[in-house]
């Protein structure tokens, strides 16, 4: 559905909040808008289905490699960050000057809270055609042992 541009790209974010993959990362939206300009909404759009036995996400990552992108669970959260320099070919520079540049470099990051569960190696990755897919299994917290501990009572 194309949603009219006054409203912006973010009419129903607020809605999700209580979703189980909340995005924590609304604190970086002012370093990516830093980086990548008005473009920066686009960057790592994200779709999350929930099947029976865990979670699916893809994320758009056009124009990155597999080399520039990381993804790590740290603290419950499964962080996905990826960075591109154009400067790299020295070669390039030499060859003429830019007149328009609309290519962009920069590091970008998201992060999913996933619980405390689910551990790195539970996830499933895999990047083709400029998608990151990743599967992130359903886990139930670890139940933790109610433990009675007494105080000894001399006398």
């Amino acid at each position: 559905m194309l949603m009219p541009s006054i409203f912006g790209e973010n009419l129903f974010d607020d809605w999700f909040d209580e979703f189980p993959f909340y995005d924590f990362d609304k604190s970086m939206k002012n370093t990516e808008k830093k980086l990548y300009g008005k473009k920066a909404g686009r960057i790592m759009k994200t779709d999350i289905k929930e099947k029976k036995d865990g979670y699916e996400l893809e994320i758009d990552l056009p124009g990155f490699t597999k080399d520039e992108i990381n993804a790590s669970i740290e603290d419950g959260y499964l962080t996905i960050s990826a960075a591109k320099g154009l400067d790299k070919d020295e070669k390039e520079k030499e060859s003429g000057r830019y007149i328009r540049k609309e290519r962009y470099a920069g590091a970008c990051q998201r992060s999913f809270y996933v619980g405390e569960a689910v551990k790195q190696e539970d996830v499933k990755a895999e990047f083709k055609h400029g998608i990151l897919k990743l599967f992130v299994p359903k886990k139930e917290p670890e139940k933790k042992v109610d433990e009675h501990k007494y105080i000894a009572i001399e006398g």
